[in-house]
């Protein structure tokens, strides 16, 4: 609870400090004649928008379970992870198509102004980056929003290096090289998160080998067969795990000593945090694991 306390306070001090971003950048961009700035101000005005909605995803996904939602509401920070992935893809297609067509008719601006409100804007960014960087690697939603910030900061390098570039040697060029390579970098760093996000949302398995389980659990004494396995996860951190376990006809008591042993080696070798198990003698026996016959996303 401590860390969701922490990330919701991140959160809210990065959102704060990306409109004040974007009211910079808006407004040195105009005073400059810097259609580079104004337009990173307005991906700046769009990543407000979507760490708003990290930051709602990240208090809905705190809520307790409740009779009609009983697995909780994890997921909605891995809707707000694929929608901020998928706006940043489509920032990068537009950046792409606006740095082609400044590449051939470059715009002369003001490099000086230029360059003092991007170091503004890139320290800012650095800020807001390093306070997200520590949870983006356990929590898709704010690694989706992290991307959004490290993005932004490295924009806003490439209008610094950009402006020197233009205010020394009037390399107006310059600017759409430098926006096309940070385009394609984010292009690069989020398409792993889409991937993810939805393999989560259809419930494919998370990085197990279904086999391998199946093999494992046929060695706990007393299950004579396992079929009907199924693996999904809520969200990137709970793996649910559902199976059919043959045994000998026994007395209830005595098919939770065999339980027992099955929802250990789950939790400790393959990190489940959720197990249903449905006993059975002989249905069942002679069937597999039902998912020989399709083909993965990949």
């Amino acid at each position: 609870m401590h860390n969701d306390q922490l990330s919701g306070q991140r959160f809210l001090i990065v959102t704060v400090l990306n409109v004040c971003i974007t009211v910079a950048e808006l407004l040195g961009g105009l005073l400059a004649g810097s259609l580079s700035l104004v337009s990173d101000g307005l991906h700046n005005l769009g990543d407000s928008a979507s760490i708003v909605g990290s930051y709602y995803a990240h208090r809905v996904s705190q809520r307790p379970q409740t009779q009609k939602n009983t697995f909780g509401f994890k997921r909605a920070q891995i809707i707000s992870a694929f929608l901020n992935s998928l706006f940043l893809i489509v920032i990068s297609v537009f950046l792409i198509i606006e740095a082609v067509q400044k590449f051939f008719e470059p715009e002369h601006v003001d490099g000086g102004l230029m360059i003092i409100v991007a170091i503004v804007a890139t320290v800012a960014n650095c800020i807001a980056t390093l306070l997200l960087s520590k949870g983006s690697k356990h929590n898709l939603n704010m690694r989706a929003t992290y991307l959004h910030l490290l993005s932004d900061a490295l924009a806003s390098i490439g209008v610094i290096i950009a402006g020197i570039l233009i205010k020394l040697f009037n390399w107006n060029i310059v600017d759409p090289i430098i926006t096309m390579v940070v385009a394609l970098y984010i292009m690069w760093e989020t398409y792993p998160i889409i991937k993810k996000t939805v393999n989560i949302l259809m419930q494919a398995a998370p990085q197990v080998d279904c086999y391998a389980i199946k093999n494992d659990l046929m060695q706990v004494d007393g299950v004579t067969g396992v079929h009907h396995v199924h693996v999904w996860s809520v969200d990137e951190n709970s793996i649910i795990f559902s199976a059919h376990i043959n045994m000998h006809d026994m007395m209830i008591s005595d098919a939770e000593k065999i339980y027992d042993p099955i929802s250990k080696l789950l939790k400790q070798k393959y990190n489940v945090t959720h197990v249903t198990l449905q006993a059975e003698v002989e249905r069942g026996k002679k069937e597999d694991l039902y998912f020989d016959t399709g083909k993965d996303i990949r």
